[in-house]
């Protein structure tokens, strides 16, 4: 039989219309802006980062957890003595300033919210420091500084062998001009920037497959690397991608960072357009894997996780091989990948060469 992200006990379908009753009480907040001499953007709600807009600047703020995936590393370290606390640090920070730059904002802090259910959790010394340090390396990949954090103990709500990692970070837009605003046209290229692997999304899937495996997170996965260390490979912070882009005057019409919802996530903006994706690179090892071992139908795959493609780009197709060059200068893996269309009202994601089509109605995070 084969698995699913649902029969690992994550509904989005649940979790979606949570958020969406969310941004429905938040909006009535709005006007509170004005007495700080700020103003909310229209259609911001929904967006990976929330704006407001000052005379002259934008600024952005985020708020991110990382998931499960550290308790891949506890795993991991249990069995092998090897502390993966400074890949599970990046990886949060990642997915923090991942969305910030979506909206064109570079972060300027971020902050650390660490809860555990016993402070005896900071008294191995080698999993604290490793994750002290990774956090520190993650915050300078970004470009942003380490404002501070939150360490509650939270006896009887958080498990006392386990940490509960997340984060914010504040981000800014000046000029105005450089905000990314989801001005996305008929014709428009999709450029693709490689994953490392999973990055943060998906591991309660990863994880129930562990379960199932005689070695366990310790199964080659047959590229070098055993199955818990191709998971915890640190993942790819590409703020520099979009520091880059505005340095060289390249207008980025729209951003989506892929995570949850994997490539459905590509439809992510409001207005109704088709993502057409020809230019497919092979499947990375991990993902491989994960299909045979689950096994996980290619449907499901592509449905959760990233599949090699942590975040794409939507340029004019004349700026197309401009942001493939910016983002190979920044130290990117980048490939065009294919274009956006418009059908009337019909919104989709589509891959002839792997005979996939999530339409609309499988997106609901609005």
């Amino acid at each position: 039989m084969s698995l699913s992200y649902e029969s690992s006990g994550v509904r989005y379908d649940q979790l979606d219309a949570f958020k969406r009753a969310c941004q429905r009480a938040a909006r009535t907040t709005s006007g509170l802006l004005a007495d700080h001499g700020y103003r909310e953007p229209a259609s911001i709600r929904g967006e990976s980062a929330y704006l407001i807009e000052g005379g002259d600047h934008y600024l952005a703020h985020v708020e991110e957890g990382l998931g499960t995936k550290n308790l891949v590393a506890d795993a991991v370290y249990a069995a092998t003595g090897r502390s993966f606390y400074r890949e599970i640090a990046i990886d949060t920070v990642a997915t923090i300033v991942n969305d910030l730059a979506t909206c064109g904002a570079l972060p300027i802090s971020v902050a650390m919210h660490a809860a555990v259910g016993d402070s005896g959790w900071f008294a191995d010394e080698k999993r604290m420091t490793t994750l002290v340090e990774g956090w520190a390396e993650g915050c300078k990949l970004a470009g942003a500084v380490w404002g501070g954090g939150e360490t509650p103990t939270l006896r009887g709500i958080v498990n006392a062998e386990t940490i509960v990692l997340a984060g914010s970070s504040i981000g800014r837009i000046a000029p105005k001009s450089q905000r990314v605003v989801g001005d996305v046209h008929d014709g428009d290229a999709i450029v693709f920037l490689a994953s490392s692997g999973v990055q943060t999304n998906g591991l309660t899937l990863c994880r129930k497959i562990a379960e199932s495996l005689p070695q366990g997170y310790q199964t080659p996965i047959g590229d070098g690397r055993t199955y818990g260390e191709a998971l915890l490979a640190p993942s790819v912070i590409y703020v520099a991608f979009v520091r880059e882009c505005q340095r060289r005057g390249i207008k980025l019409n729209y951003l989506a960072h892929v995570t949850g919802h994997g490539w459905r996530k590509l439809m992510r903006l409001d207005e109704p357009f088709v993502y057409e994706i020809t230019g497919l690179n092979p499947e990375p090892a991990l993902f491989r894997f994960l299909q045979q071992a689950g096994p996980i139908s290619r449907r499901e795959a592509y449905a959760t996780f990233n599949m090699g493609v942590g975040f794409a780009a939507y340029v004019s197709p004349d700026r197309a091989q401009a942001t493939v060059a910016a983002a190979q200068a920044a130290g990117y893996e980048a490939w065009v990948a294919g274009r956006v269309s418009k059908q009337g009202s019909r919104k989709a994601v589509e891959v002839p060469g792997l005979d996939l089509v999530f339409e609309g109605d499988t997106l609901q995070v609005r």
